[in-house]
């Protein structure tokens, strides 16, 4: 939408800018929406920082104002007329969908269609943008839709790059692609994430999110991180997080996500632990954080004790096999299974609760393997939750690129690249098997047996049982309740019969309320039953005189012998291979 020109008389003009975070849609077509949702987007917060520090700067000139208004789709409704109505009101202004991940990319176009043919400025920015320009040079049906329909793409970071879109789409001169995968910007002092206390308060606990730190210095095949934000660690200073934390203190938000892919690989690190725990133990400011980690970082020395100590609170690592050659062959050879329990119980002891990442559908994998590994996972190592993924080809991936280049199928519809779908063929196991036991997997792990004995280890080493039984009914309910991954979940579906994906019917008024109705009352019993369900199983655990004494296989602590005697360590003939060309580093270190 181009603008007016200033008025003559030396009134002042608006722009409106408006950040959407769109979400995606369900198997049935309608997006995926809560009350309250569970993860806070760090694009839309770093998007909004940079915007705040433009509007400040009055990048647009001194006669207009900047108005900046801000909408997750997971916890908000978007109706794209009244996302135009407010920029016809204001006389100019601009759409930008922001973080949109390739099973967002779908929503986001149907989000800017009609914005479009109201002659709305539209941009998309995102992983998927920049992952599809990074790997396959920006040919993908997607983005040639959005192309095709006047929508501008923005492919890298904002940092020091938005004051020039603010300028074109006032001007009305959007250019039809931004790029700058390949000048990727410093991070440190630049103006920082935030989202107000209204957003926040939308997520379950209040939770807000920033990035400490950018890029990953590792080369695993099946993610995007590396060639987004790049293998070069760019980061924040200590003053920065300082300053995050304090801006979002006053506004009355204690709980962050530290959305660093590997925050154990921020140079800053120990530096800005450093500060966290001055701001909780000299100022008493009440701050506590979840994070990010690799398999490594308990031989970073003081790392996980000063976590602990700056308020880290939850830590999710990613596990995804305990198969070596699986491993190798994702190019995760940072993964070393002889160090998964020294690792987890060096998390434990500091009270940390540990949840993992586990891929299903490695070259190797079959149902008895699967199977197997999680019978092996649940007896030998201390982890307290684990999620499951599908080993998914994300465009941005160089296990997409790889598939793409030499013609094999992947599923057209992006929509399914949320981790949760199959996407593409499995050599051992047939799409059916394969969703079968994806869902086995879980049932597999959270049986009532095995809930009860994460409660005994959590209990036991003093850990936060009472989180964990929230975390367990969230993991548990999302996949078994919601049908959607727990990443995607949060507290109350909101489902509206209008905002289907485009192509899809409609459902009648008469039919889709009274089963919406129906539909949420029994969900809300099966959520409330299965927490009672684990609240009971914690109640009997606590009135256990011998709680504290309680010890498994799993609580061990870590011997040399354990090599010999330790299923993990034997289950394939690639797992005896590499733990016996570990054995002698092991013994070294001991």
């Amino acid at each position: 939408m181009k603008t007016t020109n200033s008025p003559a008389n030396g009134q002042r003009r608006q722009f409106c800018l408006l950040l959407v975070k769109p979400s995606h849609y369900d198997d049935d077509g309608y997006v995926i929406q809560w009350f309250r949702s569970a993860i806070p987007s760090n694009s839309l917060a770093a998007l909004y920082g940079l915007a705040r520090d433009c509007a400040e700067r009055h990048v647009l000139g001194a006669d207009v104002d900047l108005a900046i208004h801000t909408f997750d789709e997971t916890n908000t409704r978007i109706r794209p007329e009244r996302l135009a109505a407010m920029i016809e009101r204001a006389g100019a202004g601009m759409v930008m969908l922001v973080g949109v991940q390739s099973n967002q990319f779908p929503r986001a176009l149907d989000i800017a269609r009609p914005l479009r043919a109201r002659g709305i400025s539209v941009v998309i920015g995102g992983f998927h943008v920049s992952g599809t320009m990074s790997m396959l040079h920006g040919v993908d049906d997607g983005l040639k839709s959005a192309r095709e329909m006047g929508v501008s793409l923005f492919a890298g970071e904002a940092e020091g790059r938005l004051d020039e879109v603010l300028r074109d789409a006032d001007a009305g001169a959007l250019k039809p692609l931004y790029n700058y995968m390949n000048d990727l910007p410093s991070i440190e002092g630049t103006p920082i994430p935030l989202i107000t206390a209204l957003r926040a308060w939308r997520t379950a606990g209040g939770v807000t999110s920033f990035d400490a730190g950018r890029g990953c210095p590792f080369q695993c095949s099946f993610c995007t991180i590396i060639n987004v934000q790049g293998r070069k660690s760019r980061r924040r200073s200590a003053d920065d997080i300082e300053q995050i934390v304090r801006v979002n203190v006053a506004q009355g938000l204690h709980s962050f996500f530290i959305t660093d892919d590997n925050f154990a690989r921020n140079a800053h690190w120990e530096a800005i632990l450093d500060r966290l725990i001055q701001l909780r133990e000299e100022e008493g400011i009440k701050i506590h954080f979840i994070i990010q980690v690799d398999t490594l970082c308990h031989r970073i020395p003081n790392f996980i004790e000063k976590c602990a100590r700056a308020g880290v609170r939850r830590v999710f690592i990613g596990l995804e096999n305990i198969n070596p050659d699986s491993l190798v062959g994702a190019k995760k050879r940072q993964n070393k299974i002889t160090e998964y329990r020294k690792m987890l119980l060096a998390w434990k002891s500091v009270r940390v609760i540990t949840y993992a990442g586990y891929i299903l559908g490695f070259p190797n994998d079959t149902p008895e393997s699967i199977a197997r590994d999680i019978e092996i996972i649940k007896k030998e190592l201390p982890v307290d939750l684990l999620e499951f993924f599908f080993l998914t080809p994300l465009p941005g991936s160089e296990d997409h690129q790889v598939l793409v280049g030499k013609g094999v199928d992947v599923d057209p519809d992006l929509n399914k690249y949320d981790l949760n779908h199959v996407t593409t063929s499995h050599p051992r196991m047939s799409p059916a098997e394969w969703e079968r036991v994806y869902e086995s997997a879980w049932e597999m792990y959270y049986t009532k047996e095995h809930v009860e004995t994460i409660l005994r280890r959590l209990v036991a080493m003093r850990g936060r049982a009472t989180n964990a039984i929230l975390l367990m009914t969230w993991f548990r309910g999302s996949i078994h309740i919601e049908k959607v991954h727990p990443l995607e979940a949060g507290l109350l579906r909101y489902k509206f019969r209008n905002d289907r994906r485009a192509g899809l019917p409609r459902v009648p008024a008469w039919r889709f309320y009274p089963q919406y109705i129906f539909e949420t009352i029994g969900k809300m019993s099966r959520w409330l039953s299965m927490y009672m369900e684990h609240r009971r199983t914690y109640v009997r655990v606590k009135r256990d005189k011998r709680r504290l004494d309680y010890t498994d296989l799993a609580l061990t602590p870590v011997t040399d012998a354990e090599m010999d005697t330790l299923e993990l360590f034997h289950h394939t003939e690639a797992a005896e291979a590499f733990t016996a060309r570990e054995r002698p580093r092991a013994a070294a270190a001991s």
